[in-house]
C-alpha cells in the first residue's frame, strides 16, 4: 500500500475515533454548521501561505484543509448522509467528466477551448441537477 493510502486511512480513523463515545467532547459536540467558520478561516490561511511564497506552511494549511473534509465527512457518516468514500468517488467522476480532453475524444488546439468546453460541461451538470432536483 502506498504511504499515503496508509496515512490517509490512518486520518480517517483518527476523526472516527475524535467522535466515538470516548472520544473528545468539542470534536463530538460539532456539526457541519459549528465547522462552516474553520473552514473559511483555513481557506484565508492557505492564501496567506500562497502570498507569502510561504511552501512550508502551505503543506501544514492545505492540511487543515483536508481536515475540515474528513471532518465533515465523519459527521455526514454518523447521520447515514454519505462518507469520505463518497465523497472521493464524486470528485475523480467529476474530475473524469470535466477533462474531456483528457479522457475523452474531445479536442483542443489552446487554454480557450479548454475553457469553452469546461462552460458547456458545467451547464450541462447544472441542467441535469435542476431536473433532478424537480423530480
Amino acid at each position: 500500500m502506498k504511504k499515503y493510502l496508509k496515512e490517509f486511512d490512518k486520518l480517517v480513523g483518527i476523526f472516527s475515533t475524535l467522535r466515538s463515545k470516548n472520544g473528545c467532547l468539542w470534536d463530538k459536540e460539532q456539526t457541519h454548521e459549528s465547522l462552516v467558520k474553520y473552514l473559511f478561516s483555513e481557506a484565508k490561511e492557505v492564501k496567506k501561505a500562497i502570498e507569502n511564497k510561504d511552501i512550508e506552511n502551505l503543506e501544514e494549511e492545505l492540511g487543515d484543509i483536508l481536515l475540515q473534509v474528513v471532518f465533515h465527512a465523519q459527521i455526514a457518516k454518523e447521520n447515514k448522509e454519505f462518507n469520505i468514500d463518497g465523497v472521493i468517488e464524486k470528485l475523480n467522476k467529476k474530475l473524469v467528466r470535466r477533462h474531456p480532453h483528457i479522457f475523452g475524444k474531445y479536442e483542443i488546439k489552446n487554454t480557450k477551448d479548454i475553457e469553452i468546453m469546461w462552460k458547456k460541461v458545467k451547464a450541462k451538470e447544472k441542467t441535469l441537477k435542476e431536473r433532478k432536483i424537480k423530480k
